[in-house]
């Protein structure tokens, strides 16, 4: 047992980020806290944490260490929830990672149903657009909008991201519709620092890569928005950012063939898939019943998506 609350403090003072936080959330004092921690690293043979007189790190052995420390605790927990009756039971703190504008626009007006389902729960929502360290910065899950080929994470999709080349008809009108990706050079393209390139899929699936020469130099993907809706030029969005605006007509597709790299989805990513903590475990769910293979911001855009499907019926008609 002694061991055990080794693990339980080394696992603490992670998620809290130093181990002054740690010790007054278990009722203990410092010292007593890097004596066990020492202890922990003594019986290891190796170093865990780096420490500072500001922070700490976890090493590379700590990260490993870390994530198996949180199932087995995670475990003990589900155990006793078991053998209390309390096992379908979601609490404590669920410490979420988003993209920022997706979060917002998508992730904080689901909120008030969710924590009304689960009253033990508080959510710590982080909003960035980098991909954070989950282990090392003691996030529960991440939602991610990529392309996961090859991660040591957990992943589930909760959504497909379809993301179209758009300008507004003003625009296009002004500046004429380009009929070609090579033709797209001739235009004032759009992007965050972040995209140096666009990948693209025509509908057969064929690549083309395209290296957008931004006429506005930000790293911020709202900037890209509100530029593109005032007619700057012609970016690539995705259509829970945008799906309103193309319904609407104020902002039309360019190149209807050409989308973004298929694979890139919406994921929620975790640690580990063992001994998956309740309160993790109901977040994913919930996102995924919010999303699904067709989420509520593509409603009504098939027929833009979708244009040679759309020739097809029509012609069988």
């Amino acid at each position: 047992m002694s061991n055990f609350l080794d693990l339980e403090i080394f696992a603490r003072v992670v998620g809290a980020g130093s181990m002054s936080a740690a010790a007054r959330d278990m009722s203990l004092s410092p010292a007593v806290v890097s004596k066990r921690l020492r202890r922990l690293e003594d019986r290891l043979g190796t170093r865990l944490l780096q420490r500072t007189t500001r922070q700490i790190a976890l090493t590379e052995a700590g990260k490993g260490f870390y994530e198996r420390v949180v199932a087995i605790l995670a475990s003990v927990e589900e155990a006793e929830s078991f053998v209390t009756r309390r096992s379908a039971l979601a609490s404590g703190v669920l410490k979420i990672s988003a993209p920022t504008s997706f979060g917002r626009i998508h992730v904080a007006p689901h909120l008030a149903a969710f924590m009304a389902e689960h009253q033990d729960l508080t959510l710590q929502l982080e909003l960035s657009d980098d991909f954070v360290d989950l282990v090392g910065e003691g996030f529960d899950v991440a939602l991610r909008i990529a392309e996961l080929n090859d991660s040591t994470l957990v992943a589930r999709k909760l959504a497909p991201i379809h993301r179209v080349l758009c300008a507004t008809p003003e625009y296009l009108a002004k500046h004429g519709t380009p009929e070609s990706v090579e033709a797209l050079k001739e235009h004032a393209l759009l992007s965050t620092q972040a995209q140096e390139s666009w990948r693209l899929e025509d509908g057969s699936g064929d690549p083309v890569t395209l290296k957008p020469s931004s006429a506005i130099i930000t790293n911020s993907n709202e900037v890209i928005r509100e530029a593109v809706m005032a007619g700057i030029g012609i970016a690539l969005r995705s259509t829970w950012d945008v799906g309103p605006e193309l319904s609407s007509g104020k902002l039309q597709i360019v190149l209807p063939r050409y989308r973004a790299t298929r694979g890139v989805g919406l994921f929620s990513v975790y640690p580990t898939r063992r001994f998956l903590p309740a309160k993790v475990r109901v977040f994913i769910d919930y996102m995924a019943s919010l999303y699904g293979p067709s989420p509520y911001w593509d409603k009504g855009l098939d027929p833009i998506l979708n244009p040679v499907s759309q020739d097809l019926r029509s012609a069988a008609e």
